[in-house]
């Protein structure tokens, strides 16, 4: 009823949105632009919030789906003149940490892991286990490259160094990424893109983020005891909530699971 009554000032309203979860594009991909869009819009449009909050729990994933997030993130903050403040739980790397980067401060539990600034193709060669067995590979092109790094195949040193040009490229978009939103934070005498990983003392230290502290705690520091959150997220499709996808549910369990396993989690 306040916010009706002329004159009279309403509680301060914070949107929160989750972004938890491997970054992924397609049908099983939790973290996607697509599927966060509506919930990233509302945000930053809904009630006139005095910040917008990220509550960051991500191994990282996809490089394109985590520029794709972190732009609409900005323009939005921009647009509406939002300051925009992120919240590490267990992890932010690779592209968890790349979507922690498009706020304006960074704040995380002093266990957590950040970083992993770096970029990562991985694959199997089975050329030798089939040969073994009497199985042929026949493969028929049209253009040299298009049956680049066939795991059916020998690795060709060529395909392996066009890879890694590709690798490099990418890593150099989230390097820029970083010091574009991170700027003369970060410490300059040490090697920060690597992909090495920090809990958040010494990840304060490098300026990779701004401070130790949990979400509630800093907002009601900052805006009041009287703050409010307004929470948002992707919501499942009702079938996959009532059972419907339990095996692509189950195989999407298995990859997040591995994707956390790498930083002990």
């Amino acid at each position: 009823m306040k916010r009706w009554i002329p004159f009279l000032k309403s509680d301060p309203t914070v949107a929160v949105i989750r972004l938890q979860g491997v970054i992924a594009g397609g049908s099983r991909g939790t973290l996607n632009d697509q599927a966060l869009a509506p919930a990233i819009e509302k945000a930053f449009s809904r009630g006139k919030p005095v910040a917008v909050a990220l509550e960051v729990n991500s191994p990282g994933g996809s490089p394109v789906q985590s520029s794709l997030i972190g732009a609409r993130i900005r323009r939005l903050a921009e647009e509406k003149e939002i300051p925009v403040i992120a919240f590490v739980e267990d992890v932010a790397a690779s592209g968890g940490y790349w979507l922690a980067a498009a706020a304006d401060e960074i704040f995380a539990d002093p266990s957590s892991v950040l970083g992993s600034i770096g970029v990562i193709s991985a694959s199997f060669g089975a050329h030798e286990f089939i040969g073994r067995y009497g199985v042929e590979r026949r493969v028929y092109t049209a253009g040299k490259s298009k049956s680049m790094l066939d795991p059916f195949r020998p690795e060709k040193p060529e395909d392996v160094k066009r890879l890694k040009g590709i690798l490099d490229d990418i890593h150099g978009n989230f390097i820029s990424h970083v010091e574009a939103r991170r700027g003369g934070k970060l410490d300059t005498e040490t090697e920060l893109f690597t992909g090495e990983v920090w809990l958040a003392e010494r990840a304060k230290a490098l300026g990779l983020i701004d401070g130790i502290g949990h979400l509630k705690p800093v907002l009601k520091e900052r805006f009041g005891d009287k703050v409010k959150l307004r929470r948002y997220g992707v919501r499942k499709p009702l079938f996959s909530r009532l059972g419907a996808q339990v095996v692509d549910d189950t195989i999407s369990s298995i990859e997040e699971r591995a994707a956390y396993a790498q930083f002990g989690l």
